[in-house]
C-alpha cells in the first residue's frame, strides 16, 4: 500500500494517506490493534473521493506501518498521535470517526482541540475500555502477573493470536479516562451501535450517551449489527450519518 509518513520531532513516524477535497475533513481514527486498511477505513475513502471531501486515514504509534513499538504505548500515545495528525495533516474544521477505541480518542480530542473539530461519529465508540473493560474484568490473578511481570496476554475474537495486554495500556489509560469528569461536546455527535456487539456492550452507549452534555447528541442503535460494524448496510448507515452532519 501506498503512503506517506508525518516525521515528528520526538522521532514518531505517523504513516497516513491523505484524500485532498472539500472542506470539512473527515478523519478515521481506527480501533485497538487495528489500522488504516480495514473495511471501514477504505469504505470512507472512496465515499469521500466520490463526493470530493477531503480524508485522512493513518495508523497510531506500534500499529500498522507507523513506527514504534506497540507494547511501549497506550491511549495516550495514540491520542497524541491523533491530535498531531489533525493538526499538521488537516485544514480547517474536521468531523472525527472513531471506531470502538477511536471513539474514545475522539473524545480525548474533544477536549484538546474542540476548536478544530465540527462533529464527531462515534462506531461502536469504547470509552474508558482499559478500565471498565479490560481492568475489571481480570481475575485477582491476573491483576497479580500484570502488576509484576507488566505483561499478560488475552484471547482474541479476531487472531489465534492472544492480545498483549501491559501494564503501562491500563496506567496510562487512567490517565485518559473521559467518562469521570464532564464531558462537553459542542458540536453534533452521532453514536452508532449493534445489539449484537460482543466487544463493547451497550450499556457503553448508553453511559456515554448520558454522561456527556451538547446540543445535539444522538445514538442509533442497528439491530443484529457486530462490533466490526461493516456490513454493506451498516458502511451505508455510516456514511449517511456523516452526510447528515456534514
Amino acid at each position: 500500500m501506498e503512503y506517506e509518513t508525518l516525521d515528528l520531532p520526538d522521532g514518531r513516524r505517523i504513516a497516513y494517506h491523505r484524500t485532498e477535497g472539500r472542506g470539512p475533513g473527515v478523519v478515521f481514527l481506527g480501533g485497538f490493534r487495528s489500522d488504516m486498511t480495514g473495511t471501514k477505513a477504505h469504505f470512507l475513502e472512496a465515499w469521500a473521493r466520490a463526493r470530493g471531501q477531503a480524508y485522512l486515514r493513518f495508523d497510531y504509534t506500534g500499529h500498522g506501518a507507523s513506527s514504534g513499538d506497540f507494547l511501549e504505548a497506550g491511549v495516550g500515545n495514540w491520542a497524541h498521535d491523533a491530535r498531531d495528525a489533525v493538526l499538521r495533516l488537516t485544514e480547517g474544521p474536521q468531523v472525527l470517526v472513531g471506531s470502538s477505541m477511536g471513539g474514545w480518542i475522539a473524545l480525548i480530542l474533544a477536549g484538546w482541540i474542540p476548536a478544530r473539530l465540527s462533529g464527531l461519529v462515534g462506531v461502536a465508540a469504547a470509552p474508558d475500555f482499559t478500565e471498565d473493560s479490560i481492568w475489571a474484568n481480570l481475575d485477582a490473578s491476573q491483576r497479580r502477573r500484570l502488576l509484576t511481570e507488566g505483561r499478560i496476554e488475552l484471547p482474541s475474537a479476531y487472531d489465534e493470536a492472544p492480545y498483549p495486554i501491559t501494564r503501562r495500556l491500563i496506567e496510562d489509560g487512567r490517565q485518559n479516562l473521559v467518562l469521570r469528569a464532564p464531558l462537553e461536546l459542542p458540536f453534533p455527535v452521532r453514536m452508532l451501535h449493534g445489539t449484537a456487539d460482543r466487544d463493547v456492550d451497550l450499556s457503553v452507549a448508553m453511559r456515554l450517551l448520558a454522561h456527556a452534555t451538547g446540543p445535539d447528541i444522538r445514538l442509533t442503535l442497528v439491530k443484529d449489527a457486530d462490533h466490526r460494524f461493516s456490513a454493506p448496510e451498516n458502511l451505508e448507515l455510516l456514511a449517511d450519518t456523516i452526510e447528515d452532519i456534514l
